[in-house]
């Protein structure tokens, strides 16, 4: 398995050239970039820019792994607005001509949410409807992601929504294209489940993989903590994650940031990591 890290993990003012550079230096494989709706890697972005990020990676012998986007939660495939899913269902279309541009071949797509209690104020969708409007929306949106030559990965968060990996398995096979498939969020899964359940059952459907940490004691996005710090068992996971044959990338998002020296988390995860994948003296396998 690849080493990758998310952009998230970075300091929020630290422009996306810096964090490939950085990554590269804390021993990272692969960069997983994020998509935003302005600024300097957004929709508005153009040809120029992203061929300006992607000969910065070329240079430091880095991949863009995959390329991530947090516009999921305000425009929702879910949504009973149909203004509302279409611009979720165009922002997808150019989140995948993004990645195409940038050579990644996976984008992380949140597919939407039936509730969300830390974003106040959050529609509200019935859970079938919900469902209905996902499945739909990522059935129009499969050519298009073949098309691309980039696949979807819908990340289980904390949306309500796709509660366990066999309601997961069942959704992406109703999708029915090799181009749509699981984004597997292992910390994401310990608020009410185990990861190694979910990388059984979802097997081949995984197109790549978050890697966190979070402990059960904790309460909402304050138990989120350091790689090795929390109840991930991960000697487990990744056996798990060989016996289906997975060996793409691996990617850290940590949350939440440092306080103080917010780099040295990239640095500490890369470590961290090292131990995880048998890269070290002191590996746990």
């Amino acid at each position: 398995m690849k080493k990758g890290i998310n952009q998230w993990s970075f300091p929020n003012e630290m422009p996306a050239q810096a964090c490939i550079r950085l990554a590269k230096r804390a021993g990272f494989d692969g960069i997983e970039l994020a998509l935003a709706e302005t600024g300097e890697l957004s929709l508005e972005s153009g040809t120029k820019q992203l061929a300006e990020l992607r000969s910065v990676a070329d240079g430091e012998g880095i991949e863009i792994a995959s390329l991530a986007s947090g516009l999921g939660w305000s425009y929702a495939l879910t949504s009973t607005s149909e203004t509302n899913r279409q611009k979720a269902i165009d922002i997808v279309k150019r989140q995948l001509e993004v990645a195409a541009e940038l050579k990644a071949d996976t984008i992380l797509v949140v597919p939407g949410h039936v509730g969300v209690d830390f974003m106040p104020g959050t529609e509200v969708t019935e859970y079938d409807v919900a469902y209905d409007n996902a499945l739909e929306a990522l059935q129009r949106l499969a050519p298009e992601a073949e098309a691309a030559g980039v696949s979807i990965g819908v990340e289980n968060v904390w949306n309500k929504f796709l509660l366990s990996p066999l309601e997961t398995r069942n959704f992406l096979d109703s999708i029915g294209s090799p181009y749509v498939g699981a984004y597997l969020d292992i910390g994401n899964t310990l608020l009410n489940g185990y990861p190694e359940h979910w990388i059984k059952i979802l097997n081949s459907r995984i197109k790549k993989v978050h890697f966190k940490d979070y402990r059960r004691s904790g309460a909402g996005l304050s138990a989120f903590v350091d790689l090795l710090a929390g109840d991930v068992d991960y000697p487990l996971v990744t056996q798990k994650l060989r016996d289906v044959g997975y060996d793409g990338y691996v990617i850290a998002e940590m949350i939440p940031p440092y306080l103080h020296y917010p780099e040295q988390i990239v640095y500490n995860t890369s470590g961290s990591m090292d131990a995880i994948l048998g890269r070290t003296g002191g590996s746990l396998l």
